[in-house]
Formats: C-alpha cells, sequence, structure tokens
C-alpha cells in the first residue's frame, strides 16, 4: 500500500508513517540490536504486505542501528536485508530454527560478533496452529510453546549475558493474550506468557539498567495476518478506523521501546490495536 500524502485519511489514522513513508530521524543512531523473526512467510498474494519483523529491519536501518536478522528462512531472511542494504542501512543475516534450544546461543553470538557488540533485542517470531480446545495435542501445544514462549525466554536470558548497560529488550505478544476470541487456546496462552516473561526479564535486568517490555499488536495488515482472514473471513469486520494495522505501525511501536525515549518504561506491554481489546468498533459515518 503506498498512497501520496493528500490521499492519506486522518479519520482512519492513516499516515505517511502507517504506510513505511517516514524517512528516518536518527532515533537509534549507533545502535546495535538483534531481531529474531525478520523474514516473513510467502503468501498467495501478488503484492503483499510487510510483515512485522521486516518492518521493524527495515525501520530500525533507517533511524541508525546496525540490525542482526533472524529468520529460519534463508531467502526470506536474505530479502529483508536486502531491502534493508539497498536503503543504504547495515544489515545482518542469520539463519535459526528457534525450537532448537541448542542453537539460539550461538546464533546470539554470531549476531554479537556481526554487529561488534548488543544494546537491543527484538523477539517477534511465533506460530499458530489454529486448534481449537478440543483438538489440541501434545505435540502441537509444545510446538507453539518451544517457539513463541521458550525461544523467547533463551534468546532473552543469553542476550542479558552481552547486552551493554542501559540496552532493551522487546517481545512481541499479541490482542489474542487478553482475550479468546480467536479460539486458539495455545497461541492465547503462549502470547499471554510473553507478558509475565517480559516482566521476569525486565526484572533480571534492571541491575545493569536493562529493560523488557512486550508489544501487543491487533489485528494487522500482514502476511500471517492475511492467511488467518483466509481462514476466519469476518475476523476484521469491525475494526476501528475501518482497517487493520500495518507492520509498519506495529514496527514504530517497537522502535519507542527499544528506543531511549522510553527510557523508564519497563516491565510493561504496549497495546497496538487500535483500541479494539478495549471494545472501540468502527463505525461508519452518516449522511
Amino acid at each position: 500500500m503506498s498512497l501520496p500524502p493528500h490521499e492519506l485519511d486522518p479519520s482512519r489514522q492513516l499516515y505517511k508513517e502507517s504506510l513505511g513513508q517516514e524517512p528516518g530521524r536518527g532515533r537509534l543512531q549507533g545502535r546495535r540490536i538483534i531481531i529474531v523473526g525478520a523474514g516473513q512467510r510467502k503468501t498467495v498474494d501478488e503484492d503483499p504486505p510487510i510483515g512485522n519483523g521486516r518492518a521493524m529491519s527495515v525501520l530500525f536501518a533507517r533511524e541508525g542501528a546496525a540490525v542482526a536478522c533472524v529468520d529460519i528462512s534463508r531467502e526470506a531472511v536474505d530479502a529483508t536485508c536486502a531491502q534493508v542494504v539497498a536503503e543504504g542501512g547495515r544489515a545482518y543475516a542469520e539463519v535459526c530454527d528457534v525450537s532448537d534450544a541448542d542453537a539460539i546461543s550461538p546464533t546470539v553470538e554470531r549476531c554479537v560478533q556481526q554487529l561488534g557488540g548488543l544494546d537491543g533485542l527484538v523477539c517477534n517470531v511465533g506460530i499458530s496452529h489454529g486448534l481449537p480446545f478440543a483438538k489440541l495435542t501434545a505435540k502441537t501445544w509444545d510446538k507453539e510453546y518451544a517457539i513463541n514462549v521458550r525461544s523467547h525466554m533463551l534468546f532473552a536470558q543469553h542476550a542479558l549475558t552481552v547486552l551493554d548497560p542501559g540496552s532493551a529488550i522487546v517481545l512481541m505478544s499479541s490482542l489474542a493474550s487478553q482475550r479468546a476470541a480467536s479460539g486458539n487456546p495455545a497461541y492465547e496462552t503462549s502470547k499471554a506468557a510473553l507478558l509475565a516473561l517480559a516482566r521476569s526479564v525486565a526484572k533480571a535486568g534492571e541491575p545493569r539498567g536493562i529493560r523488557c517490555n512486550a508489544v501487543a499488536p491487533g489485528l494487522i495488515d500482514t502476511p500471517m495476518g492475511r492467511d488467518a482472514t483466509r481462514h476466519r473471513p469476518n475476523r476484521a469486520a469491525a475494526v476501528p478506523f475501518g482497517r487493520q494495522g500495518t507492520g509498519w505501525e506495529v514496527a514504530y511501536a517497537t522502535l519507542f521501546l527499544i528506543s531511549h525515549e522510553s527510557s523508564y518504561v519497563n516491565g510493561e506491554y504496549l497495546m497496538v490495536d487500535g483500541g479494539l481489546g478495549s471494545g472501540i468498533a468502527r463505525t461508519e459515518p452518516k449522511g
């Protein structure tokens, strides 16, 4: 989606930042950040929207950071790095299956070597089997938790040993952490667990001034979001402002929490859902 400024509609809360059209302002100048889940899944869409991880990687680089992009897919992470480099940024690609607990510490170490240090970590990776409660199995439950929760813990645990004092960590939760509307208990509970994990990491990092917070996106127009909508066509029928969010909007929220601008925000979570979780729904103007 790309619109000229005169077509941006304030009633839809749609601006240049929402579409990734705003240049960087140096908000992360000199920072060195790992982004786990920096690629994005393939989709049937001919012109797919940008995913949260790719948007974060590009935005953070625009703002002056060097980024280490981690993903299970070599093709996807290379495409993210290519987009960063095409804009003049610095990006390094790492392939890691985060469900393999033994792969995480070596991945962090390689990223630190490439970046020349570390002062930021974002854990964005997550999956959903989409199974209702009656169809859950121990295998599917454990797989979702291994990727959605355990990997975040292990990345944060190792990062705390190498992060510079005053660094920041952000974990990617979801609006699903607050409600059972999706009928997807493994995903909902794993995303709720990340809110508690963020507090635990914040407590562990406090002696060295290392903060940890979580971002909880609502219905976002990403490749993963579009796949969910194909399974549930009415999923976004009443979203605020008459549209789903964008990966760029999730990236800007994460940018705030990873930057020094949020230096006294710790152990918290930021909803990025247009107010949907608060009961705000779209009302079409009359007349």
